[in-house]
């Protein structure tokens, strides 16, 4: 059987300044009745359609005879006129989303995922494909590099794939980036790191070693990928995100993230960032390899349903910060404030008793990339609340002492992963219990497909840690420690912004039942001007039952609204170790938690 030709792809900076990638897709054979191009409407890891042909801002074709026509079909697809090849179709494609999801480029950067600036030539979707990338002209691109884990061909910037998925699986920047480097599971791992920043390198690299280390080892000691890893972090002023690939990670980072050069203590801010890039390399087996069914294969060109999220997001989430502390990159005790900011955001979701995780699962399509003002009302993030369900299915399975969630994962690598086949909708629940020697359907029934909340304090307390609970001291408490004051605290039922308007109106709250509604800007509390600093103090001094009369408007009208506040609920978290435990509890969370590593870190 003849080799297939491969598609051709050429990708230029066509103009920095207004955001232009140029494109070329050519391919020696169209089809005869006219070949059709279909771009993906959705990104791997990102379940939302997204509708990425909005930022093709023109199309054309041409072979050897000169122009050949093309029409747009539908919103996502073209089909060019019946003609002899090779045929090039040239797409000029705005760049200009600084996200890890799409495209951006400027004079100072250029980074795309394959899904949002390549066609795909419908019909030769599994055959082999290049990509030229063009180096820009100029003195302003003198620095700028290449990072990608495409596989090399030959030529400068030059790359193949072995079909369209693997092509568009690997994102490429392109900038004057920093370049660190370390080795984990013998195979070498890169961090380009772009934009502004003076960061420690030394210590990012020693600090991902780490962690990468410990979750190859967690899945049998081999990497899943086959040649080298790459973490790509755009640093910017303020944001956070991150998208997994094959063998690359594309993160977006707060400045303030990275250590700065001889820093001595490990900030808040980068304990979150190593949190993101635990996230999405974990991420390398479960979802882009231990995959749902429904993704196996991937159909971008619709939504691809399934109520196993929690889990493939869920239980990535609960790995993220656990791998820090057995890694030793922080320690005991900075996980459990972790975990406690952890319940302590899912407790303050009502929504929690309204959605279950398998449904906010399956809605992740219309809901949880679309969040508005009545979202923690009417769900609960899979995210979120699936990592406290793999909490407790761990500590369940601990308990029980024949298996740990650590086992599922690696059963889940050995018979779906590495075998490449989809996991069935029930196979997490069929798989745990085979391992446990026991149904555990009763704890999936509740808490993954019901809206239960998970026994955590009961679980913990079997594993040595203390679950208290109290009542928030503010609106910048995001718990995970002790009460800095025992002072009573009422509470408006509200979130507020900084520019006086409520983004959120909690249900049965005292602010629902007085009648505001998110939107309302609060204009006066109890007659004077209104300040979060002056709703601070006031719900502070003010007891129970209190009537406060709230002004405020709603659109351009000036209303006035009478709030009767009650108690702050108890929704705040924290954890400590139990002086009381067992010396079998103790053992329990030794195994858990890797303590003999995890207590030699001072972060």
């Amino acid at each position: 059987m003849p080799a297939i030709a491969p598609t051709r792809y050429h990708l230029s900076a066509f103009d920095p300044n207004a955001h232009l990638f140029e494109v070329r897709c050519a391919i020696d054979d169209p089809a005869s009745d006219g070949q059709r191009y279909r771009l993906p409407t959705w990104v791997p890891g990102s379940y939302l359609i997204r509708e990425l042909a909005r930022h093709f801002v023109e199309v054309r074709a041409e072979n050897a005879a000169g122009a050949v026509a093309i029409a747009k079909e539908t919103k996502d697809t073209w089909r060019a006129a019946p003609c002899a090849g090779p045929l090039t179709v040239i797409a000029k494609v705005y760049a200009f989303e600084l996200s890890v999801r799409t495209a951006y480029l400027d004079a100072t950067r250029g980074y795309f995922n394959g899904g949002a600036v390549f066609l795909c030539p419908v019909g030769r979707e599994d055959a082999p494909c290049t990509l030229q990338i063009a180096q820009p002209d100029g003195p302003v691109y003198g620095e700028w590099r290449c990072a990608t884990t495409l596989t090399p061909a030959e030529g400068v910037w030059t790359f193949r794939a072995a079909d369209y998925d693997e092509l568009i699986d690997h994102p490429v920047e392109l900038s004057a980036f920093q370049l660190g480097e370390f080795h984990a599971g013998g195979l070498t791992h890169l961090i380009a790191i772009s934009g502004r920043v003076d960061v420690d390198m030394m210590r990012v690299e020693r600090d991902l070693a780490r962690i990468c280390q410990g979750q190859i080892d967690l899945f049998g000691g081999t990497p899943p990928f086959p040649r080298n890893y790459l973490f790509q972090v755009m640093v910017v002023g303020d944001g956070h995100g991150g998208l997994e690939h094959r063998s690359s990670a594309s993160l977006l980072t707060s400045r303030k993230s990275l250590p700065l050069p001889d820093s001595a203590d490990a900030t808040d801010d980068y304990v979150n960032f190593l949190g993101l890039a635990s996230h999405e390399y974990f991420h390398a087996w479960n979802v882009k390899r231990i995959k749902p069914q429904a993704f196996t294969p991937y159909d971008l060109s619709r939504e691809s349903y399934t109520r196993q999220l929690w889990a493939f997001e869920g239980i990535t989430s609960y790995y993220d910060d656990l791998t820090l502390v057995r890694s030793g990159v922080i320690s005991t005790p900075k996980y459990l404030e972790l975990l406690g900011r952890a319940i302590t955001n899912v407790l303050r979701t009502p929504g929690r008793h309204v959605q279950s995780i398998a449904d906010a699962s399956f809605d992740a399509w219309i809901k949880h990339y679309r969040p508005d003002e009545n979202s923690p009302n009417a769900g609960v993030s899979y995210y979120a609340k699936g990592a406290l369900v793999a909490l407790a299915l761990d500590l369940t399975l601990r308990l029980a002492g024949r298996a740990t969630l650590d086992d599922v994962m690696r059963a889940l690598w050995r018979h779906h992963g590495e075998a490449g086949v989809g996991v069935p909708e029930d196979r997490i629940l069929t798989l745990a219990s085979e391992l446990a020697g026991r149904d555990l359907g009763d704890f999936f029934g509740r808490y993954v497909d019901r809206t239960e909340d998970p026994p955590l304090a009961e679980l913990l307390g079997s594993h040595g840690v203390a679950l208290e609970l109290r009542a928030a001291t503010g609106a910048n408490d995001r718990g995970g420690k002790p009460a800095t004051t025992n002072k009573a605290r009422m509470w408006l039922g509200a979130k507020l912004g900084t520019d006086l308007k409520l983004q959120h109106v909690f249900a049965g709250g005292p602010a629902e039942r007085a009648g505001l509604a998110a939107g309302d800007t609060l204009v006066a509390f109890d007659g004077v001007r209104a300040s979060p600093e002056g709703l601070n103090m006031l719900l502070e001094r003010l007891p129970a039952g209190a009537h406060v009369p709230i002004h405020h408007f709603r659109r351009d009208e000036l209303m006035l609204s009478n709030v009767v506040l009650v108690a702050a609920p108890l929704d705040t978290a924290w954890l400590a170790f139990d002086d009381q435990a067992t010396d079998a509890a103790l053992a329990r969370r030794a195994a858990w938690l890797g303590t003999d590593a995890a207590m030699a870190a001072t972060a």
